[in-house]
């Protein structure tokens, strides 16, 4: 907050398209999409409508012994997108409370099938879940939850992969991910209290858009089904379309047990989460009243049809649209002039990308690949200078990254990655000993 006292928050006025608008009428690009939700640009004239018209109908009503046609419709068409075994859908309204119930759920459906002594998560080093109690828990980044570790659950951590700093001096192309090894050393260890592993599929956002490749989470599941031990596919950050399928699983070709699903699912309008499982989980919970096998989780505006409205014309335009084949020609696009301008500059170690999330990992020095001290804040200055100059960045840490609306055009990807590399310039070239403050 103190940041604020020197750095006013902007006021925005209005969006269209991949722009935002400040109250003084100046432009922005989202090259972050609004905190990765937005995926058919601001003041989309579909899922407006979409919005208007149920609003007109029906806002809110209790979804307990109630339903109505938008969730209903939602639902199947849920079913219908992700991979299959995916038949049951559970609504709440934010990522963080999809990672919550997946959790529980997990929880209580070994308890209710006789292995009470499953009472523990299996997560990676470095993810990123929510900040809800639960979702820290499997969290592993420490600027989230480290202030917060006498009240989280006893987690079991394994390192990740880390292709930018490989252990094993492996090239992500053509690995056969020995990094697997870490994550099946603790599965073997621990299988017998493990309920389940959650993983972010392909991408560790929040832990720098860290990516890796398909054959990992292939391994992963193989693991997981040997060991009687969930699934649970966070894809909350890299779901509908990110990563250049529908959904990251896609590309390793597998079926998680629980898919959380939230941020594009509504195409950046409204709160709403869904945690997809399988039948064999339903059953689970499937008895008379007095055995006390319900899954008691609940939320206000569980299944807002709002919401739901707005989530189905979404999968709407990825049907109508084809937006899976725009995404890739898009994709392919940026990489090739991402590489062009970025790749070879002495201060970006690398520059990744899996679909439509680019990166560049911002480096001392090329030669060594040594971070930058976070105390310089570098990404946060490159942020401030590429502001002034119209382009909205967000960066992790050292990490710049690049996750804009699918509505963006090639001229508009031109003009993102030619304002991310002036603002880099502006920093490196005034900073003291080229890694210092500097005025935006």
């Amino acid at each position: 907050m103190k940041d604020y006292e020197e750095f006013p928050p902007i006021v925005i006025k209005s969006g269209k398209g991949i722009y935002l608008y400040d109250e003084n009428g100046k432009e922005y690009i989202d090259a972050v999409s609004s905190w990765w939700v937005n995926l058919f640009g601001h003041a989309n004239e579909r899922i407006s409508a979409a919005l208007a018209e149920q609003a007109g109908r029906l806002e809110h009503v209790i979804f307990a012994n109630f339903t109505h046609e938008p969730a209903v419709l939602l639902a199947e068409k849920l079913v219908e997108f992700t991979p299959e075994g995916l038949s049951k859908a559970f609504f709440a309204d934010n990522g963080s409370s999809a990672v919550e119930i997946a959790l529980k759920m997990s929880f209580q459906y070994h308890k209710q099938k006789n292995k009470p002594n499953k009472t523990r998560f299996l997560a990676l080093n470095n993810a990123y879940h929510g900040e809800t109690l639960g979702a820290l828990s499997v969290g592993g980044v420490g600027l989230y939850n480290e202030v917060f570790q006498p009240l989280l659950l006893n987690t079991i951590r394994a390192e990740g992969p880390d292709c930018f700093r490989c252990p094993f001096q492996e090239e992500p192309g053509s690995c056969d991910t020995p990094c697997i090894s870490f994550i099946e050393e603790k599965l073997t260890d621990h299988h017998e209290e493990l309920a389940a592993v959650i993983i972010e599929p392909l991408i560790q956002a929040a832990a720098g858009m860290k990516m890796y490749p398909p054959g990992y989470l292939k391994k992963l599941r193989q693991l997981c089904s040997r060991y009687d031990v969930h699934l649970i596919a966070d894809e909350v950050a890299v779901g509908f379309g990110r990563t250049g399928t529908m959904f990251a699983c896609e590309q390793a070709g597998i079926s998680p047990d629980f898919m959380c699903l939230s941020k594009g699912l509504t195409g950046g309008y409204l709160p709403l989460s869904v945690v997809m499982t399988t039948d064999e989980v339903y059953d689970a919970f499937y008895d008379d009243y007095q055995t006390m096998k319900a899954f008691l989780h609940s939320h206000s505006y569980t299944g807002n049809p709002l919401a739901c409205s707005v989530a189905l014309e979404v999968l709407r335009i990825f049907e109508d649209e084809r937006y899976i084949g725009q995404i890739q020609e898009k994709a392919a696009y940026m990489r090739k002039r991402a590489t062009e301008l970025f790749v070879h500059q002495s201060h970006v170690g690398e520059y990744r990308q899996t679909g439509m999330v680019g990166a560049i990992e911002l480096v001392m020095e090329k030669a060594t690949n040594k971070p930058i001290p976070a105390e310089k804040r570098a990404g946060y200055q490159i942020y401030r200078i590429a502001l002034e100059k119209g382009l909205l960045l967000r960066p992790l840490g050292n990490v710049l990254y690049f996750m804009p609306p699918y509505v963006i055009s090639e001229r508009e990807i031109d003009r993102m990655l030619k304002i991310a590399n002036e603002a880099m310039q502006v920093y490196f070239d005034k900073s003291p000993d080229n890694v210092g403050v500097v005025e935006a």
